[in-house]
């Protein structure tokens, strides 16, 4: 490529060159930047990337650069950009390093997480900037392969006060899937140049006269766009250009400056085309490995020094195109044949020991008809990128291995593998299509099961309505006559999809998939966790919660006890023991399996379910009276589910906002996720909005609007919902004047509480007695409820007793007493955070002569809520390494926020601050 290329490309760009050199500077002072370059092909991306690391003088600069033929290669673009500092891997902590090894196949192991990979990149970069600045640039984004390019936009938004510049330079309009996760990131757009600059850069590349009509038409139909003034009039002779014969046509401007590029590819001798053919195929831009492929294909030196004369690749120490759409053009404008015998040449030159995935993927594309070899590498590649991590390219993989599968039986066999990889991939879409491809040929009653329950956990995961119901219905009825445990977890399934569609299930509720669940095959023997927890839920949903209640303690109390050896079954099924523990009101069991899924998910760096796992423990910290724990875990649940992509989790948020009961739009909000909930069918939400609206106006003091919120949520028997419902309606009632509608909900409760026999059950039940009960008989039941409850986790019900009880001495005169007792109820509940709750304390005090005084600040009101997180992580004596390990962030990131933290609480040490914390 001539090296006045990329200076040409630079004319009219100084705004956007000063921008880079400021992204530079910024970087050199310690602070982290990230910057998108997006622009159409050839408006001049590459000539500012290389200005940008041209002026990096002093700092170290790592590229890498997206290929389309290696967008199905989990971790590729990732490793070309990390490749030459691999070398720092052994001063990360342990699980991630082990992590980047396994992904870049330079270690065997279990699959890592890919966010776990993720913070391992965070933190190799920020080690290598501490010996100096670090500029990363990484070209044509939108072919990286998924996985890299999500977790670079992971590092991209975690970065903060490393000296790092991390830019990305991405095709305008949206080519592939490697810019999906760069929205929001802060964008340059690149334009075409100013007409003057055109002009200009026109004249400086045809040496005759250029009729100006001529000239003005070019440069308005290439926009400015640098490489199109410099492509589109090569070839052409003066006189078609003077003429105005060679002028750009209707195409899109991309295709005709590949039009440009195809012309030129033929212009040359056939060697010269068949090895840009065969460069072109080859991704990594190895000459050995192309010359090696050469040799195969019978092409001569020569061929070389033409491809090169002609300005259209580079032979190196890598194997450079021009330009992308260079190595497009010679791709596209090749025979089917010669393509075929290339890639064969191409998987004969490269090595099975080093490099067998992409020898396997050259060999798939040099196959005419299906071939059970080809087809049997393929599936082990995809074994191999499964175990680093890369999901969407093991389904790459298995797509390509149904294709050239000759066996039908097989072939459907390995379509499902495929359709499983490819969903877990994040495309439901192509997982059905694959579904169905599979359906077409010979199956067996195992194979449909399978099929089948696939099927329903798509719909499933797309709507939690009752839609995926009769799908895991069907599936469960396959399996069980042939395979007793994926028919029992089947069955599993059918009643949690169940549950969350409640009451807004169509033909089939809840009873009647717990009537098929009943009547599955028993399973292995002993039971496992998942087997006791179907059986119990199954009783539960068809003979009722007392008779029900024993098994579902023996499932919360397997999984448990196994909570250590099993992340798996704590991960995979805390959907449901997470509702179960709530329904029995197991509060040891909440605590337990929340703290040991976030462990886990944070040690296996599983940020897909971590989200869900931090707004679990969210919600127990929140009837823990740690509201601002809770709302640290939510924002830090937001945050990576921005990250990811996937849809957040309100759940955790909503109850949070019931319980302060300072919005004056809390109960619109709440009602509004009930309304949306509604519109897939999810029936528990509705409840659920039900129940915590009731929450909100008990607080509030709004009872007959409570009660009524109260009597909806009871109103179905939704799983974790209907008991806490019954608590409200029961003190709704009996501030509303609606003893029958309390008595009624007390009784219900009554029998729940007893069945399950907690210190939280049987606490809450003594307080709903106590409200409907007069004279020593009340004050028994209350005092009762406060000595059960200050053996439970539940702060925020042991604070409400205290306030109910309060309100109750003070209607009976007995003034010092209930003086007590609101006090402890007011400073409980302001320190929380409930302040509905604690405003009927404060005029409660009011009312029994008490004087009010305001509550000073708590220190940790001055910290943002991950400045608190971190706060309380540094003060139990974990390192910055180790904080930084835990919420996806580098060390210098946490050593930043603890200054701030310092500097606002006033304190200049570790041991200072567990003194202002405690």
């Amino acid at each position: 490529m001539s090296s006045s290329a990329p200076r040409r490309g630079l004319r009219g760009r100084r705004s956007e060159c000063e921008a880079l050199d400021r992204l530079v500077a910024d970087a050199k002072a310690g602070q982290s930047q990230a910057l998108v370059l997006r622009g159409e092909a050839g408006v001049g991306k590459s000539a500012l990337v290389e200005h940008l690391v041209g002026n990096a003088a002093g700092c170290q600069v790592l590229r890498a650069a997206g290929v389309e033929s290696e967008m199905e290669l989990a971790f590729a673009g990732l490793h070309q950009l990390c490749v030459p500092v691999v070398g720092h891997l052994d001063r990360l902590p342990g699980p991630q390093r082990d992590a980047l090894s396994i992904a870049f196949g330079m270690r065997a192991g279990n699959a890592p997480d890919r966010f776990l990979v993720g913070l391992a990149v965070l933190s190799l970069l920020a080690e290598v900037a501490e010996q100096r600045p670090l500029v990363c640039v990484v070209d044509d984004t939108q072919w990286l392969d998924r996985v890299s390019a999500q977790t670079l936009a992971f590092v991209a938004r975690r970065l903060l006060v490393e000296p790092v510049a991390l830019v990305f330079a991405v095709r305008a309009p949206t080519q592939g899937p490697g810019d999906d996760r760069l929205t929001g990131l802060p964008e340059l757009e690149i334009r075409g140049l100013r007409e003057s600059d055109a002009r200009a850069l026109l004249d400086a590349v045809f040496p005759g006269r250029l009729d100006e009509g001529v000239r003005d038409r070019i440069v308005a139909e290439t926009r400015g766009n640098p490489l199109a003034l410099l492509e589109l009039t090569r070839g052409l002779t003066a006189a078609e250009l003077a003429g105005g014969f060679g002028r750009p046509d209707a195409q899109p401007l991309a295709s005709q400056i590949e039009q440009s590029f195809l012309r030129r590819v033929g212009g040359l001798p056939a060697q010269a085309q068949r090895l840009l053919l065969a460069a072109a195929a080859e991704p990594v831009g190895d000459p050995s490995l192309l010359r090696r492929a050469a040799e195969r294909l019978d092409i001569g030196a020569d061929a070389a020094a033409a491809a090169e004369a002609a300005g259209l690749i580079e032979f190196g120490a890598r194997v450079r195109f021009r330009h992308p759409l260079v190595r497009s053009a010679a791709y596209r404008a090749a025979d089917p044949a010669d393509r075929r015998d290339v890639h064969r040449a191409l998987a004969e030159a490269t090595d099975p020991d080093s490099d067998p995935d992409r020898r396997a993927w050259h060999r798939a594309h040099a196959a005419v008809e299906p071939d059970e070899a080809v087809a049997g590498e393929l599936e082990r590649s995809a074994d191999r990128a499964q175990a680093r991590g890369g999901i969407a390219a093991a389904a790459a993989f298995l797509r390509r291995a149904t294709e050239l599968t000759p066996d039908p039986a097989r072939r459907g066999a390995r379509a499902v593998a495929a359709a499983r990889a490819t969903f877990e991939a994040g495309a439901p879409d192509e997982a059905l299509e694959l579904l169905a491809a599979a359906q077409l040929g010979p199956t067996d009653e195992l194979l449909r099961g399978r099929l089948a329950r696939l099927r329903g956990q798509i719909v499933y995961a797309r709507r939690r309505g009752g839609e995926a119901l009769p799908l895991l219905l069907d599936a469960a009825n396959q399996l069980k006559r042939v395979d007793d445990r994926q028919a029992r977890e089947a069955y599993l399934e059918a009643v949690g999809a169940a549950v969350f569609a409640g009451h807004l299930n169509g033909g089939i509720g809840v009873r009647e998939a717990a009537e098929a669940a009943r009547a599955a095959p028993r399973g292995p023997q002993p039971p496992r966790q998942v087997d006791v927890l179907l059986d119990g839920l199954a009783t539960q949903f068809v003979e009722g919660y007392v008779p029900a209640a024993p098994l579902l303690k023996r499932a919360l109390h397997a999984f448990r006890r196994d909570a250590e050896r099993n992340d798996g079954d704590i991960m995979r099924w805390l959907w449901l023991t997470w509702m179960v523990a709530g329904d029995l009101w197991d509060d040891e069991a909440w605590h337990e399996l929340t703290t040991h899924a976030v462990r886990a998910a944070r040690q296996a760096g599983a940020l897909n379910f971590l989200p869900l796992a931090l707004t679990y423990r969210a919600s127990v910290h929140v009837h823990a009276g740690e509201f601002d724990l809770a709302s640290a875990l939510i924002e830090e649940s937001d945050a990576i589910t921005e990250v990811t992509g996937n849809s957040p989790l309100g759940y955790a948020s909503l109850v949070l906002v019931a319980w302060r009961g300072e919005d004056a739009q809390a109960a619109a909000l709440i009602q509004a996720q009930g309304q949306w909930a509604t519109t897939w069918g999810e029936g528990r939400a509705v409840g659920l909005g039900h129940y915590l609206t009731a929450v909100l106006y008990n607080g509030l003091g709004q009872y007959q609007a409570a009660l009524a919120s109260a009597e909806r949520a009871g109103e179905h028997d939704d799983l974790a919902v209907v008991g806490f419902a019954l608590v409200e309606l029961v003190e709704a009632g009996a501030r509303a004047d609606a003893p029958d509608a309390a008595a009624a909900a007390l009784r219900r409760l009554e029998e729940r509480a007893g069945a399950s026999g907690t210190d939280w059950a049987l606490g809450v039940l003594a307080r709903s007695k106590a409200l409907l009960s007069d004279g020593h008989a009340a004050d028994l039941l209350y005092r009762e409820a406060i000595e059960r409850l200050q053996r439970s986790r539940i702060a925020v019900d042991l604070a409400r007793t205290h306030l109910v009880y309060g309100e109750w001495l003070r209607r009976e005169n007995r003034r010092r007493d209930a003086r007590e007792h609101l006090r402890t109820a007011y400073e409980m509940l302001r320190g929380f955070g409930a302040q509905a709750f604690a405003e009927r304390a404060r005029r409660e005090l009011l009312a029994t002569g008490e004087t009010v005084r305001q509550r000073a600040v708590d220190v940790r009101e001055a910290l943002t809520a991950q400045e608190a997180q971190i706060a309380q992580l540094a003060a139990g004596g974990k390192t910055n390494s180790e904080i930084g390990a835990e919420l996806f962030i580098s060390p210098r990131t946490v050593e930043w926020h603890l200054r701030k933290v310092f500097t606002k609480l006033d304190v200049n040490s570790r041991n200072k601050l567990r003194g202002v914390l405690a």
